[in-house]
């Protein structure tokens, strides 16, 4: 159940792709959780597979959170912090014994996690300006005031 304030609310955003239990969250009135008990169906069987409910999910991940591209983000930057340890620990080996490894396997695994760290990072970043611009073509308002009685 809800108010008419927060239909209205609703109402108001202009988004197509619509995940209701995130906007219901994020147009911020108070919420009253009432108590019920849950009985199986008489009839029928429910249309949401765990597939769909999975999709949903996503969905909300990307609707209502900027989470992933942070998490690329900090991934690629430890993705390079490691590599330019490795490198720094092939080539400290190299010059202590020179004949430790095969002929230029460690280096040639470190120079691609640093170019993977790069990329990564650099991915994340645009990733972050895309989900700025992906919030700001959403066209929801900047604030809802609640109105009082």
């Amino acid at each position: 159940m809800m108010t008419r304030q927060m239909v209205n609310a609703v109402l108001s955003m202009p988004e197509y792709s619509r995940f209701s239990k995130g906007i219901f969250s994020w147009v911020g009135f108070k919420t009253k959780y009432l108590e019920y008990h849950n009985v199986e169906r008489v009839a029928g069987k429910t249309d949401w597979t765990t597939k769909k409910l999975f999709k949903y999910a996503l969905s909300g991940i990307a609707d209502f959170s900027q989470a992933p591209l942070d998490l690329s983000v900090w991934i690629g930057i430890i993705s390079f912090i490691l590599s330019i340890a490795g490198l720094i620990f092939v080539i400290v080996r190299k010059i202590i014994t020179p004949s430790s490894s095969i002929f230029g396997w460690a280096s040639l695994v470190s120079i691609i996690l640093l170019i993977g760290g790069i990329q990564l990072l650099c991915l994340g970043i645009i990733g972050r300006y895309v989900g700025r611009i992906y919030l700001q073509v959403k066209n929801r308002p900047i604030y809802i005031v609640k109105e009082k009685k």
